[in-house]
């Protein structure tokens, strides 16, 4: 009878490690194409003694150098960025973070809160919760998140989701099985080259500026939520000139800023400080910037957050900075290769 058990349970486990390692091949592996499907996991990676988090949208790891920050300021930061992230992800990525550390400052993207839940789009969620760890913020950012095409099933074992992928896997779907290269600098993706702002596009007329009321409820969670943890919650419009931020957007953080007594820095306003040259720094015509003008708003946001908050410079602690300056030195690796294969 014993035997008869053993033999039902190997042959479960073999089962259930078989469709795990099947999974696991079929899941995107992000690495090469579709970079921005790797963020999010890369995180538990990293070192967690960041003064300051950075949670968002492409707003933020396309357009803040974390490096930067270090090298001018002695700034520990990481930026927890995924593709058109929405709000009430950025919420639950917070939540998350806080359970492995906790940094001074949080700032968190306003553009966001001008996304409409209706505009949703599954290949979006999963590049933000498919690399999340299993916690209650997974669990509630997929039920906030879903559309009404996907199952909570489908993330609680995504083989439901990608059993189709066989005749769309490649070479790197097997060269990165057991083990993927980061393709972020501290949750920065870096970009190179230089598609000029040369005509400023449109500005459509708005059908309705009011932010969603759940939006502004996800924002207003992540600021008690910081409140409670003893944070700093700083509001950040990142620069940019596409898509246009609307004074009745702006208007709005405004009063949340003001009635949560939060710092709102609304970088647009800043660009002749900041030095942003939209015929030289941007890669996409103005949407986001390329590594020199990430490095340029990087410089002045260091800057304000560090005097706003007083926060210490890690450069002369060896324990931090050894892991920092591995990390500088990968990063102008990465600007050096990057850069010379755009001149070629």
């Amino acid at each position: 009878m014993l035997k008869k058990v053993a033999k039902v349970v190997a042959f479960l486990l073999i089962f259930v490690l078989g469709i795990l390692g099947i999974q696991h091949l079929l899941i995107p592996k992000y690495v090469t194409d579709i970079k921005e499907g790797s963020m999010i996991e890369e995180y538990y990676k990293s070192e967690k003694n960041n003064d300051v988090l950075f949670i968002g949208s492409c707003q933020f790891f396309e357009n803040i150098s974390p490096v930067t920050m270090w090298e001018e300021y002695g700034i520990t930061s990481y930026i927890r960025g995924s593709a058109d992230q929405y709000i009430w992800q950025s919420y639950y990525l917070l939540e998350d973070a806080l359970r492995y550390e906790t940094p001074k400052v949080v700032v968190m993207n306003v553009h966001s809160l001008s996304i409409k839940k209706e505009t949703v789009e599954e290949s979006y969620n999963r590049m933000t919760i498919d690399g999340m760890k299993w916690s209650m913020s997974k669990v509630n950012a997929i039920n906030a998140s879903m559309t009404k095409d996907e199952t909570f099933m489908s993330y609680l074992f995504p083989i439901v989701r990608y059993h189709s992928r066989w005749d769309e896997l490649t070479e790197q779907d097997f060269k990165y099985y057991f083990n993927k290269p980061l393709v972020t600098t501290k949750g920065y993706l870096m970009q190179v080259g230089v598609r000029p702002l040369t005509t400023k596009p449109r500005v459509p007329v708005l059908a309705d500026s009011e932010f969603d009321k759940e939006n502004v409820e996800y924002l207003q969670k992540a600021a008690d939520l910081c409140k409670e943890k003893g944070i700093k919650l700083v509001l950040l419009k990142a620069p940019s000139v596409f898509p246009h931020w609307y004074d009745e957007y702006d208007e709005q953080v405004e009063k949340f800023a003001k009635d949560n007594d939060l710092l709102y820095i609304n970088a647009i306003e800043e660009n002749e400080i900041i030095g942003i040259d939209y015929s030289t720094d941007t890669f996409d015509y103005g949407q986001h910037l390329n590594v020199q003008g990430a490095e340029k708003f990087s410089k002045y946001l260091g800057k304000v957050l560090d005097k706003e908050y007083n926060l210490a410079d890690h450069r002369n602690d060896d324990n931090i900075a050894k892991d920092w300056n591995e990390v500088s030195k990968r990063y102008y690796e990465e600007k050096e290769t990057k850069l010379k294969e755009w001149k070629e």
